[in-house]
């Protein structure tokens, strides 16, 4: 007999859902159309996109006047969608709308005279696009990964303003308040991390110590599926990682019956439903 606990907000998250129906629309509608990168971090959802006509833009010289190009829900620096409609590109925006706050944030700490620091993953898509709306607005700001990067890369300013990649970890964006408020005189600070990643984290946390294996799937390149297995690792070592229920192996529940699942916000329902049938194969469960 097996317990499995699927952790209530698994899967899809209210942004991807905007940016997964808007990309099979248009393949829907148009037959052909390009995403600005992955529209999302799952290799399963954006192959069936594929299937139906939705191609990650690899070069920009396959695009010709009037093709549609789907913006990621990542989003990009505002001088990306210039460029696109300046060659005559219908562009579809699917832009998270919590992505979008962020953007927002940035501006107004900029016109507030702000040193802007962005806590988030340098060289992360939704980063790339949040620099480039602190570079329109000619700001000045830092990103930050880790506590290190807080110590060698915030100068000294009598004006800090805070934001985050809305996939961060709320510890250490709760860290890095603390510092920033010890170390400067005015400090303003917008929690952007997005509702859907705070509540994942909170039910893993509470998931993880009660179960004997911990499943989370999603993909290896997801900021927010990697962040959810470091959080249920601390608490289970029997924490396993996965993107498809392939991966799973027997070994991994011999003589454990309580298994909890949590999945990242790019990972779909079908899935978690696949992973949750094939350990129920695994211990011998048929029906």
């Amino acid at each position: 007999m097996v317990n499995i606990k699927v952790a209530q907000t698994a899967g899809f998250c209210f942004g991807v859902r905007i940016a997964v129906d808007m990309a099979k629309k248009a393949g829907e509608q148009l037959g052909h159309a390009y995403t600005n990168g992955p529209i999302i971090h799952n290799k399963q959802v954006v192959s069936y996109l594929e299937s139906i006509g939705i191609k990650e833009l690899k070069d920009y010289s396959q695009l010709k006047p009037g093709e549609t190009v789907i913006i990621r829900s990542h989003g990009v620096p505002p001088e990306t969608e210039r460029q696109l409609k300046s060659m005559n590109i219908n562009v579809l925006d699917a832009t998270c709308p919590f992505v979008k706050k962020v953007h927002d944030k940035v501006r107004q700490l900029v016109e507030e005279g702000y040193f802007v620091v962005i806590i988030g993953e340098e060289g992360h898509p939704e980063v790339i696009g949040t620099l480039g709306h602190l570079k329109e607005v000619n700001g000045q700001g830092v990103v930050v990964e880790n506590f290190e990067d807080l110590i060698k890369k915030v100068p000294k300013r009598n004006k800090i303003g805070v934001v985050a990649q809305t996939t961060q970890s709320e510890d250490f964006f709760r860290e890095a308040v603390g510092y920033l408020a010890e170390n400067t005189e005015e400090l303003k600070v917008f929690n952007t991390i997005c509702d859907a990643t705070s509540v994942r984290q909170e039910e893993v946390k509470k998931l993880a110590p009660t179960v004997d294996v911990m499943i989370i799937i999603g993909g290896k390149h997801s900021g927010n599926t990697q962040r959810l297995a470091q959080i249920s690792k601390a608490l289970n070592p029997n924490t396993y990682h996965i993107e498809t229920a392939e991966e799973l192996q027997k070994e991994w529940f011999e003589g454990k019956d309580n298994v909890g699942i949590s999945a990242g916000a790019s990972t779909p329902d079908w899935i978690i439903n696949q992973v949750v049938e094939k350990i129920k194969q695994l211990k011998g469960v048929t029906a």
